[in-house]
């Protein structure tokens, strides 16, 4: 007996060995050469089929994702009832001696929306809520961002990425996002200066245009450019401009969310007849104590007054079902941070600790992942290909697997693989993360075979050279082969 499983061992892993050799084969197209790729394939029950640098670590860039929503599925309880604690609301604390002031707390939303055709979750029915209380005249308005520490970035993100939608700035009160536009308008003719504006009236920082308008003759490229002038809130926008071209819109990542929320605020209480005073951005900062042994604690300033009113934020699902089809990075760190709270303070430490804690029972092997921060902007974030598919295998053991697997982009369908596997075997039966950075493809997830049988695989390519062919063909054209020969 011991004679035969050893043979048969060795017979499995002959067979891994061939279409691991195949597969490396596929992924080592021209143009692509100092790529180096990772990839595990597994059966649903465990069974190894390709083994591609299993136990490598690599940047997972949105990979990340996959842990900081399974860990919500697995700690935060039914995704699908509306938390009114994650709410937003305003309150109305009195003044001696002067009118009261109005209050603006964030409750860590994600979805919070100010727009005109906004129809839930919206700021304006706050600013209903204040007026339809008789209140006329108010003192200040106070944002209160202290729900979270005052951390907006990630540890190890790339400094040009905080002014992009991608690098979005993280907050307890946070509105569309913690994004603006910047509309350029190209001029009638080459040579006259482009207009630049923001899209909406309110002119949240200092805008500095050195736009271009150039002729609309082949060989003439425009490229518009958004960067933070160094020690100043200003934006200035550079580049070149077609003349004659349609209006380009620009979005631009605000580098003070909660004093934004309550510009925004001032602009609805202003607009609804409320006479008003100073706006005033509060951000908890968390302090260290005498004893250096123990941790930073919070210092927060407690809330006084009365709360006149409180949004219920849509159903928890629908937030992590949205960052994960859109790879959405604000709503990832705020998820991390809403984690953080369970046993901590709301850090994004907080939050990777109940990440790692979940790891740990998931019996991942400690070498084999490291996180530093919930949406994998971070250049430090590391894990390995075997670890990940063994992990997937472990959430669909869960009683929450199925739902987990219902936020994964579909290949063909929706999300970031909506244009990824169109019209291949794989069409609508690879639900699968994606994660893109400089240098960095990655995917895993499940994926359904020509023979039916349900596959788990994850797949990576680091260290792309800067010119290099994309890795995305490569890549989905030997999951595509692996689909079609098992």
């Amino acid at each position: 007996m011991r004679v035969l499983l050893s043979a048969l061992a060795a017979i499995a892993l002959s067979a891994c060995a061939s279409l691991s050799d195949r597969a490396s084969a596929s992924l080592a197209a021209p143009g692509l050469e100092g790529t180096r790729w990772g990839l595990v394939v597994t059966t649903m029950d465990g069974r190894e089929l390709i083994a591609i640098r299993p136990n490598e670590r690599f940047s997972p860039a949105s990979n990340t994702k996959l842990f900081t929503v399974a860990a919500a599925f697995h700690r935060l309880g039914d995704l699908t009832v509306p938390d009114p604690a994650m709410g937003t609301s305003v309150r109305l604390e009195a003044r001696e001696g002067r009118p009261p002031d109005i209050v603006l707390v964030g409750g860590g939303d994600a979805m919070l929306i100010d727009a005109a055709d906004c129809e839930r979750d919206c700021l304006s029915d706050l600013a209903d809520a204040v007026v339809a209380n008789g209140i006329t005249r108010i003192g200040a308005i106070i944002a209160d961002d202290q729900l979270y520490p005052h951390q907006p970035w990630g540890y190890g993100w790339s400094q040009e990425d905080m002014i992009k939608r991608s690098g979005e700035p993280v907050s307890a009160l946070t509105v569309n996002n913690n994004e603006t536009m910047v509309v350029v308008r190209p001029a009638a003719t080459a040579s006259q200066p482009a207009i630049v504006e923001w899209l909406e009236p309110t002119p949240w920082f200092p805008l500095l245009s050195d736009i271009e308008t150039i002729e609309a003759i082949e060989g003439n490229e425009a490229g518009i450019t958004v960067e933070r002038v160094a020690k100043s809130s200003a934006i200035r926008v550079y580049g070149r401009v077609l003349a004659g071209g349609a209006a380009v819109n620009v979005p631009v990542a605000v580098d003070d969310p909660a004093r934004v929320a309550a510009l925004r605020f001032q602009r609805l209480l202003a607009e609804r007849g409320v006479e008003m005073g100073a706006v005033i951005a509060g951000y908890r900062r968390d302090v260290t104590s005498a004893d250096t042994d123990t941790k930073p604690r919070p210092h927060v300033i407690e809330r006084q007054g009365v709360e006149l009113a409180r949004l219920v934020p849509p159903p928890l699902i629908e937030d992590v079902t949205f960052l994960m089809k859109q790879s959405q990075n604000l709503h990832a760190e705020l998820l991390l941070r809403r984690l953080g709270l369970i046993e901590g303070g709301g850090s994004t430490e907080d939050g990777l600790s109940v990440v790692n804690a979940m790891l740990t029972e998931a019996r991942a092997e400690r070498f084999s992942w490291d996180f530093a921060d919930g949406s994998g902007m971070s250049i430090y974030n590391r894990v390995t290909p075997r670890m990940v598919a063994n992990f997937l295998r472990w959430t669909s053991q869960q009683t929450w697997g199925e739902a987990f697997r219902a936020t994964l982009p579909v290949g063909g369908v929706d999300g970031t693989l909506r244009r990824r596997f169109a019209g291949t075997s794989l069409e609508g039966r690879i639900s699968a993360k994606t994660g893109t950075l400089a240098g960095v493809n990655a995917l895993s997830g499940f994926m359904t075979t020509r023979s039916g049988q349900t596959l788990i695989f994850s797949a990576f390519a680091n260290d792309r050279p800067p010119g290099a062919d994309s890795t995305i063909v490569a890549l989905d054209a030997t999951l595509v082969e692996i689909a079609e020969t098992n």
